[in-house]
């Protein structure tokens, strides 16, 4: 691999582009995040939807369900938590 491909963190090596982590994910959780995209979608096109916050609940829910039950590893967990919940972690 040539590390000044601009496609990969001259770091880690790891690609930079991170969409490959939302692959082969289990089913149920690919369930949640597509009912979370749709909401998304609402939400930042100014329509309301007064059950997002079950939603997020839902796929919150089931990435840490993925996560505990090792279905997913904790850097797909926290790529998923920050995409799509938009939650931002923090750094100690």
């Amino acid at each position: 691999m040539d590390l000044d491909d601009s496609r990969y963190d001259k770091e880690t090596g790891r690609p930079i582009d991170k969409s490959y982590l939302e692959l082969d994910l289990p089913p149920y959780l690919q369930e949640s995040l597509e009912v979370m995209k749709k909401t998304w979608a609402k939400m930042d096109a100014g329509e309301n939807d007064i059950h997002w916050h079950l939603w997020w609940d839902d796929l919150c829910s089931d990435i840490n369900a993925a996560e505990v039950n090792q279905e997913i590893s904790s850097e797909q967990a926290w790529y998923l938590r920050e995409k799509y919940l938009r939650m931002v972690r923090e750094e100690f």
